[in-house]
């Protein structure tokens, strides 16, 4: 089978939608960049509701405060637009004053507390007639402490990890699972095993003003992409840009434009990139803010 093409092939290509995007109308016109790459987007204020280029759509969910009758409807956006759905169940609650810690966390899914959370929303997604691929509880060898599930040893990890696949399979047995580290070199230390992933996913950010303050020189898709993917081509899995975005000059993003949805031969197991519609969630180090990665706005000095 050609790797290339299974990310359509397996459940007719996974994709990831935000719920607010159900009803949301676009302020402003934004289209997808060229390209044959398939490509997806996660897109809460609605702006690629109409691009027919988007074959993906992406959904975060926290797993203790989402209102899952609402993802039925979130089923419907995605149909009327043929599209497939990447659901990103993040094992915390969204109400920062309210989470738990990391040891609380991992307690819990060992005592078999946090089982009914994802049993409970599996059960909604097994309804949907949409294509689905589930992503849990992502970059997890990442040490920056963004997500608390990230400060996990590695053993620790793989056996939440596969304690909520099989949770999940046995509510909804036709959706696919995508294992998505941020793409550090340590991740197969975090890898849960073939019968557990269907597709890798990574991260690829590009920030212009970043980049030239701490590295010295920009980076292209190609630059950041590249190290990661040789770590993570060697599970022999369909990859994927899971979480993608860029904030630059014109010529940056130009740039950035052209290359994220060709067909680069040094990536032949490329199978989609995903791209983050929405500001940062946290400040990126050295004083630099949260980049705002939204297309119509990640055009700097314009």
């Amino acid at each position: 089978m050609d790797l290339r093409n299974t990310w359509m092939i397996r459940a007719a290509a996974p994709l990831m939608i935000a719920l607010a995007a159900i009803s949301a109308v676009s302020a402003q016109a934004v289209a997808a960049p060229k390209g044959e790459l398939a490509f997806g987007i996660y897109d809460p204020d609605g702006d690629f509701a109409d691009d027919p280029e988007v074959s993906i759509e992406h959904l975060f969910l926290p797993w203790e405060d989402v209102y899952l009758p609402s993802l039925i409807e979130a089923d419907t956006y995605v149909l009327e637009r043929g599209r497939s759905v990447l659901v990103t169940i993040e094992p915390w609650t969204w109400s920062r004053s309210e989470r738990n810690t990391a040891e609380r966390l991992q307690r819990g899914i060992e005592t078999g507390e946090y089982d009914r959370y994802m049993s409970s929303i599996c059960a909604v997604l097994n309804l949907f007639e949409s294509p689905v691929t589930v992503r849990w509880a992502q970059e997890m060898e990442d040490q920056s402490g963004q997500f608390i599930w990230a400060s996990w040893e590695p053993e620790t990890y793989v056996a939440a990890y596969r304690r909520m696949v099989d949770i999940c399979r046995a509510q909804a047995p036709k959706v696919n699972y995508m294992w998505s580290p941020l793409g550090y070199d340590n991740m197969a230390d975090y890898y849960p095993g073939d019968d557990y992933v269907d597709l890798v996913g990574l991260s690829v950010f590009g920030f212009q003003a970043w980049e030239r303050d701490i590295l010295g020189k920009e980076q292209s898709f190609k630059d950041i992409l590249g190290p990661r993917y040789r770590v993570a081509d060697q599970f022999g899995k369909p990859i994927v840009v899971a979480e993608l975005g860029y904030v630059g000059d014109r010529a940056y993003v130009d740039r950035w434009d052209g290359d994220i949805r060709k067909r680069h031969p040094e990536f032949p197991n490329l199978a989609a990139v995903i791209y983050f519609n929405q500001v940062e969630v946290y400040p990126w180090p050295g004083g630099h803010g949260r980049p705002n990665w939204k297309f119509n706005a990640h055009v700097t000095g314009e």
